[in-house]
């Protein structure tokens, strides 16, 4: 998978690179998925993802992270273009729930994004059989790479 990094935030995101790309192999490997994919990863703070979850969900507060996916709403879901979207992912966010869930700022972060991937691939939790089909994807995936506590 091919994810490209864009950054708006004035921290160094060079460390998150080979960690994500971790987990997206991972996923890879889980779901059986083509190696082929893009998806594009943008750091932002809390102000600028307030703009975004107001904008473009009439939400207005910031959240943790927000998935634009190519196919999103879509009644079935197909994967044959090769882009599966966009991730913002609030840094300021995953820092302070980090320390809220006693985990790692490195299990945060990488939770965030696989989360992201995962909307972006056609999962979701908007009720309770696909949230445990969701969250028992994601710990599958991301327990082996880093360790909950």
């Amino acid at each position: 998978m091919e994810i490209t990094y864009y950054n708006r935030t004035n921290q160094d995101i060079e460390a998150w690179k080979p960690f994500f790309q971790k987990i997206a192999k991972r996923c890879e490997k889980e779901l059986k998925l083509r190696k082929d994919y893009e998806i594009s990863v943008t750091f932002v703070r809390s102000r600028t993802m307030h703009k975004i979850n107001l904008e473009y969900r009439g939400i207005d507060r910031p959240t943790d992270v927000i998935s634009f996916a190519i196919r999103d709403g879509e009644e079935e879901f197909l994967m044959d273009e090769t882009d599966l979207g966009d991730l913002f992912i609030n840094i300021d966010y995953a820092s302070r729930q980090a320390k809220q869930y006693g985990h790692s700022l490195e299990r945060e972060t990488g939770f965030l994004f696989l989360h992201g991937l995962l909307h972006c691939l056609g999962y979701d939790h908007m009720n309770e059989a696909d949230e445990k089909v969701m969250f028992a994807l994601q710990d599958r995936i991301l327990d082996p790479i880093v360790s909950r506590k």
